[in-house]
């Protein structure tokens, strides 16, 4: 697998920049027309296959990435959560914060916010999160304003990832946290094959039968395959300007958590 900067440098004959869409090749300013239209269709059941393909593990690495981040009770805190449409992270951050603690819910796709929306109503949590649709690359926030920046299995599907980066460090304060849970590389072969097995047989066929169609699943999947090793992945976020930069697998190397400080 080729690294993400040389992959998304990497020019096709007409001079466009090409980078990739699951397997395929896409023009780089194709992607993100592309991913949105998998979001779009699987918006009002992306919770439900969450649980259904991950046997709802999603939860406890939910629960394990958020405790990082350590929202403040004592003081007011102010948290970005990039492609969290649905609320997710965003909810789990103002509980553990309480009333001190907003939070920022920013996704490009509308349908996704319109789910966390409707969702924050119906958690009571309306008042402490702000629903912004915007895109990674290009955050339309001021320098330096947030104490704590996550994104959950989002930054695989944004085409410029060096971009997204280099936006979360120039709006984070400095001493702020850059959190990233996103699905890693498992090593032990035993398990890669079991993985590699029901990630390309399995998830399609559940969201078919959920969703009523495979593509958008199959192409989470080669996503995932496409994504960077975590020790790459950490050089990005080092090239972006963060400091102390590591990372923490989990269940196996199905997921890491990797961490950055704007110091």
């Amino acid at each position: 697998m080729q690294d993400a900067r040389q992959f998304e440098s990497a020019t096709d004959r007409d001079g466009g920049v090409k980078t990739h869409f699951g397997y395929s090749e896409v023009r780089l300013d194709e992607k993100q027309e592309l991913v949105d239209e998998v979001f779009h269709k699987v918006a009002h059941r992306y919770d439900v296959m969450n649980d259904l393909m991950s046997g709802g593990m999603h939860r406890v690495w939910k629960d394990i990435f958020v405790a990082k981040a350590r929202p403040s009770t004592r003081v007011p805190f102010k948290h970005l959560d990039v492609a969290g449409g649905t609320g997710d992270i965003a909810f789990r951050v103002a509980r553990a914060g309480g009333p001190k603690t907003a939070v920022t819910v920013l996704d490009i796709n509308p349908d996704m916010l319109a789910v966390g929306r409707e969702r924050a109503e119906k958690a009571g949590l309306a008042g402490q999160l702000d629903f912004v649709e915007a895109n990674a690359e290009a955050l339309p926030l001021p320098d330096g304003e947030f104490d704590a920046y996550t994104i959950a299995f989002g930054i695989r599907n944004v085409p410029r990832i060096d971009k997204a980066l280099r936006e979360a460090h120039r709006v984070l304060k400095r001493g702020g946290h850059f959190l990233c849970l996103e699905f890693s590389h498992v090593e032990a072969p035993f398990l890669a094959r079991l993985y590699e097995s029901y990630s390309f047989s399995m998830i399609p066929m559940m969201g078919r039968l959920v969703t009523g169609d495979a593509e958008p699943y199959r192409y989470l999947v080669e996503s995932i395959r496409q994504f960077p090793k975590p020790q790459e992945f950490a050089a990005m976020i080092n090239d972006a300007g963060f400091k102390r930069v590591g990372f923490t697998q989990l269940t196996g190397g199905v997921v890491a958590i990797h961490s950055g400080w704007k110091l």
